[in-house]
C-alpha cells in the first residue's frame, strides 16, 4: 500500500499543473496516462472537505436551493489553499479565434460564470409570434377607424332603412374620398342582393371589415371596377363610370341629347386609356399597370374640374372631337370601316404606301375589325395616337415594329433604307431637294446615340427625345419637312408650354380648324336653302 501512494505520489509531482484543470485535459494527455485521472479523483473523494460539500449539495437539492447558489455559499472555492483541488473547474478563456485554450495556475480567472453541471435546466420560453397575415388585411388602425365611424354615423343618421343611389354619392366623395362617378358602382357591389339601399352596417362590412380603408386609391378604385373572378380591368369595367360621368358632368351636358355620341365618346376615353396603359396590350389592365399609369390623377380632376377640356389625359372632350372627326373625313363611305385607300389620305397623304401596308399586315397590333382589309374605330385611335404622340412608349413600339421588318428586334441599315427609298422618290416627285440616304443615316445616328452603331434596337428610341422624328424622317413626307423648317412660332410655343404633350399640341390645332370649318359651313348653309346632307358634320 505504501509502495503504490509513492507511486502516486510520483505521478502527481511529475504531472504538468495545466492538467490539475480536470475537465480541460487535453486528449493527448489522457491517452499517454489515463490512470493519472482515475487515482486523482479518487484521492479527490476521500479528502473532508468533499464528503462535506457532496452532503451540503445533498441536503440542499432536496428543499430546492438551486445549485449554483450552493457552490456560491462559503465552501472551498476554486484555488483556495484549504483545498487540493476545486469544486468546479472554470472554464478556460477563449482566444479570438472561439477556439478554447487551457489556462494556467495563477491566472487569477473566477469560478465559471456558467455554474455547475448540477444545474437545472429551465424550460425553454415559448416566443409569441404575432398574426402576419390577414385574409382581407392588416385591419386598419384604431384612430383612423373611429375617424371613419363618426363621418358615417353622421350621414347615415336618420337612414335606418339605409341610402338610395341618389344620396350614396355623398358617402363615394366624403367618407371614401373617390371620384363622385364611381358611386353608382360602389353603390352595387354592396347591395349586392339589389335591395335599392346600402345600410350602415353593410357599408361598415364593406368599407372597413374588408379592410377598404386601408389600400390605397389605386387599390380600392381597381377593387372596385374589377369582376370578383378576376384579377384584371377589361374594357367593360369601364363603361358603367363612363356612364355615369356623361349622366353628372357639367361640361357634358350639352350630350344628353345625343345618346350616338355619348357612346362613341365613352369608347374613345377607353380606348385611349387601354392605349397609354395597357402595356402588354392585351386587354386586360393589371394593377401594376394601374398604379404605374397616370389614370387615378386624371379621374380626380374630371370630378373636380367643370371644364372636362381642361382635363387633356383620356377625358377631354375635344380630344375625342377630333379623333373621331379625323376618322369620319376618312371613312367615306361612313360603314365606319377604313381601308388601306382611306387611310393613305391621312394628313394630306403624308404616309408612306410602304409604312400603311406595314399597319395593314397588322405586324404593330392586330385589328379589332372582323372585315378583311378594313380597320375599325377602336384600330383606328390606337393608329392616330400612335402616329401623332410618337415620342410616346406606346408609340415607340407602335413603329419599331412596324420598321422591324423581319422581326428580330434590331433595325438594320437595309430596313431602313427599304422605308426611305419611297420618301426619297416623293421628294423627286415633289421637285424638293432628295437627301441621300447616307446623309439621312449619318443623321439618324447622331439623333439617337445608338450602342451599336450597326443597327439600332428598341432600348435605343426609348432613351432618345427625337426618336420620333427619325420615325418621320422614314415615312412621313410632311413632318419630315416641318422638322426641317423648324417654325421659330412653335418652338417657342413649346419652350412656354414643355408640359403639354405632341398630341396635346396636335389636338388643340386641329380643334380650331375643325371648329373654324364648321362654323363656315354653318354660315354657308344658313345662306342656302337645300344642301347635301352626306357632307353634314357628325355633330
Amino acid at each position: 500500500m505504501g509502495a503504490m501512494d509513492a507511486e502516486t505520489g510520483k505521478d502527481v509531482a511529475l504531472l504538468n499543473p495545466d492538467l490539475l484543470q480536470i475537465a480541460e485535459v487535453s486528449p493527448s494527455a489522457i491517452k499517454e496516462n489515463p490512470h493519472i485521472v482515475q487515482n486523482l479523483y479518487s484521492q479527490w473523494l476521500s479528502l473532508p472537505d468533499t464528503t462535506k460539500l457532496v452532503k451540503t449539495v445533498a441536503d440542499k437539492a432536496k428543499t430546492g436551493v438551486p445549485t449554483n447558489d450552493i457552490f456560491n455559499s462559503s465552501s472551498p472555492k476554486a484555488g483556495s489553499p484549504s483545498s487540493m483541488f476545486a469544486a468546479v473547474p472554470p472554464l478556460s478563456p477563449r482566444s479570438s479565434s472561439g477556439s478554447p485554450r487551457l489556462s494556467r495556475r495563477g491566472s487569477g480567472l473566477g469560478p465559471s460564470k456558467l455554474g455547475s453541471p448540477l444545474k437545472v435546466l429551465s424550460e425553454p420560453i415559448k416566443e409569441v409570434i404575432p398574426q402576419f397575415y390577414f385574409i382581407n388585411g392588416r385591419p386598419a388602425p384604431h384612430e383612423l377607424k373611429e375617424q371613419c365611424l363618426i363621418a358615417i354615423n353622421e350621414i347615415f343618421t336618420g337612414h335606418e332603412d339605409g341610402l338610395q343611389l341618389q344620396d350614396f354619392k355623398t358617402v363615394t366623395k366624403e367618407i371614401c374620398k373617390l371620384p363622385s362617378f364611381l358611386s353608382t358602382v360602389l353603390f352595387k357591389k354592396i347591395d349586392v342582393e339589389s335591395r335599392g339601399s346600402v345600410t350602415r352596417s353593410a357599408f361598415v362590412d364593406y368599407w372597413i371589415n374588408k379592410n377598404m380603408i386601408t389600400m390605397d386609391i389605386a387599390t380600392q378604385i381597381y377593387t372596385i371596377l374589377k369582376q370578383p373572378h378576376q384579377n384584371y380591368l377589361v374594357q367593360e369595367d369601364f363603361k358603367p363610370i363612363l356612364k355615369e360621368l356623361l349622366l353628372t358632368h357639367p361640361g357634358l351636358e350639352f350630350l344628353q341629347n345625343t345618346p350616338e355620341f355619348q357612346e362613341r365618346y365613352s369608347e374613345t376615353v377607353i380606348y385611349r386609356i387601354f392605349y397609354y396603359m395597357n402595356r402588354a396590350g392585351n386587354g386586360r389592365l393589371t394593377l401594376r399597370e394601374l398604379k404605374r399609369g397616370n389614370l387615378i390623377d386624371a379621374m380626380q380632376q374630371a370630378d373636380d374640374e367643370e371644364d372636362i377640356n381642361k382635363v387633356l389625359r383620356y377625358f377631354s372632350y375635344e380630344h375625342f372631337y377630333v379623333i373621331y372627326c379625323r376618322f369620319w373625313e376618312l371613312d367615306t363611305d361612313h360603314d365606319f370601316l377604313i381601308s388601306k385607300e382611306n387611310l393613305i389620305k391621312y394628313g394630306n397623304h403624308s404616309l408612306t404606301y410602304r409604312i400603311v401596308d406595314r399597319i395593314f399586315s397588322q405586324v404593330p397590333r392586330k385589328f379589332i375589325s372582323k372585315v378583311e382589309g378594313k380597320m375599325s374605330y377602336e384600330d383606328f385611335v390606337y393608329f392616330i395616337l400612335a402616329e401623332e404622340d410618337k415620342p410616346s412608349e406606346p408609340s415607340l413600339e407602335y413603329w419599331f415594329k412596324c420598321l422591324d421588318l423581319d422581326g428580330n428586334g434590331i433595325l438594320t441599315t437595309n430596313e431602313l433604307q427599304f422605308f426611305y427609298e419611297e420618301q426619297l422618290h416623293r421628294m423627286e416627285c415633289m421637285t424638293q431637294e432628295p437627301v441621300l440616304f447616307e446623309d439621312i443615316l449619318c443623321q439618324l445616328i447622331d439623333m439617337i446615340h445608338p450602342e451599336d452603331e450597326s443597327h439600332l434596337i428598341l432600348k435605343d428610341f426609348k432613351r432618345c427625345k427625337l426618336s420620333g422624328h427619325v420615325f418621320n424622317i422614314l415615312f412621313n413626307l410632311n413632318k419630315f419637312m416641318a422638322f426641317e423648317s423648324r417654325d421659330p412660332f412653335l418652338i417657342r410655343q413649346e419652350r412656354e408650354e414643355p408640359t403639354l404633350t405632341e398630341w396635346d399640341r396636335f389636338a388643340r390645332r386641329e380643334y380650331i380648324r375643325l371648329s373654324m370649318e364648321e362654323d363656315a359651313e354653318d354660315a354657308s348653309n344658313g345662306s342656302a336653302d337645300v344642301w347635301d346632307e352626306s357632307l353634314e358634320s357628325p355633330f
